[in-house]
């Protein structure tokens, strides 16, 4: 037998003992009396006393049942106390996760609006590539890079995915990049989550897939590195135009071939579990994110 007494008989228990009813107590906690009843008996069966004594229309607690309930009841306070703490203080926060290059190259510049906006939240951001579990994770809302289709999630585009290629200006004068079938003669930095060379210089530069291997290439698993190691002219980047969209602006980068942007299946999404119902400043979060997203430029 457990050391712990069932802490839904005990909630039956307080209930009833309170109110000196048992049917009182099953109109409190939205139950049948028969369903106190069957509570007392397994907490009264675990104790091993007597709690009530029961006549036929009403019931008596006993001296051991105002005993006992007397001291439990600071405890079951206590344990009310700090959930409505905890409750309370996730009430007005909102926890998001998202890829980190998401979070690096376009969410940190523009969170602070958020919290302008909505003075009272407590945003905490998260960035991971690892796929959120809703269910064992503590977030309440994600941003995901995938196709969008799950089953169990509530997924709402963000920005569509692209694969568009971008070099630091001094590297594309001195490469000689002035259409596709130049690439041949580059270094190409293989963002493995936006990896679709192939397609793109079979597309657009018309290279099978021995042509395709025999150019240079460096495989790098962050987004950030490719971009840094690109503004660094280590070679062409291919990326989600958005991750790239600020250094862009600052003059690190150049679109390459800007009408050779090849469509891809996956895109940024907004997730959270289907059938919850989403907190007052999580739906706030929701809409704003998704207001900010229609500002994308590039």
């Amino acid at each position: 037998m457990s050391d712990i007494p069932p802490l839904k008989a005990l909630h039956a228990f307080d209930s009833a003992i309170r109110l000196n009813s048992f049917s009182l107590a099953a109109e409190e906690l939205n139950v049948t009396p028969g369903a106190i009843g069957q509570q007392i008996r397994k907490l009264e069966d675990w104790l091993g006393v007597l709690l009530f004594t029961r006549h036929v229309r009403r019931v008596e607690p006993t001296a051991d049942g105002l005993a006992y309930a007397a001291r439990i009841r600071p405890a079951l306070a206590q344990i009310t106390d700090a959930s409505l703490a905890l409750r309370h203080q996730y009430a007005q926060s909102v926890r998001v996760v998202m890829p980190p290059s998401f979070a690096a190259k376009w969410f940190s510049k523009r969170m602070s609006r958020f919290l302008i906006a909505h003075p009272g939240t407590e945003l905490h951001v998260g960035s991971s590539s690892e796929v959120v579990d809703f269910g064992r994770d503590p977030v309440d809302i994600a941003i995901r890079y995938f196709g969008g289709d799950a089953e169990n999630l509530q997924s709402i585009l963000l920005h569509r995915g692209q694969a568009a290629l971008f070099c630091a200006p001094e590297y594309r004068d001195r490469i000689g990049l002035s259409q596709p079938a130049d690439i041949v003669r580059a270094t190409l930095l293989n963002d493995t989550l936006h990896a679709w060379w192939p397609e793109w210089l079979g597309t657009f530069a018309g290279l099978d897939n021995n042509q395709t291997k025999a150019i240079r290439k460096i495989d790098v698993d962050l987004t950030s590195v490719a971009i840094e190691s690109a503004i660094y002219g280590q070679g062409i980047l291919m990326a989600v135009p958005l991750l790239a969209q600020e250094d862009v602006l600052q003059g690190k980068l150049v679109p390459l071939f800007p009408d050779c942007v090849l469509a891809v299946p996956f895109g940024y999404y907004l997730v959270h579990p289907k059938n919850a119902e989403l907190r007052g400043q999580v739906k706030l979060f929701r809409d704003w994110i998704l207001n900010e997203a229609q500002d994308i430029s590039i």
